[in-house]
């Protein structure tokens, strides 16, 4: 099994996991990332600030990126001044 690690960036902020996770297969770390990714969405949405950005990633076991989701709050400007 694959031991793969968390890690979610926000703003100014980004944490990883220090444990790893082990998956039988890229499949199932996908899932699980989309499960706990889920879990959050409805607080990070909440509290997500104009033009900022959220993003949940898998890392490997190299801590190099398998997986991203992004959250991204884009302000656009329809009536710009004269």
């Amino acid at each position: 099994m694959a031991q793969y690690f968390f890690r979610i960036s926000h703003g100014d902020y980004a944490g990883a996991s220090d444990q790893a996770t082990e998956f039988e297969s890229r499949e199932m770390a996908w899932a699980e990332m989309t499960k706990v990714c889920s879990n959050f969405l409805g607080s990070i949405s909440r509290n997500l600030k104009q033009d900022s950005e959220w993003h949940m990633e898998l890392l490997d076991e190299s801590r190099n990126t398998v997986f991203r989701i992004r959250l991204v709050a884009e302000s656009i400007d329809r009536h710009p001044s004269a």
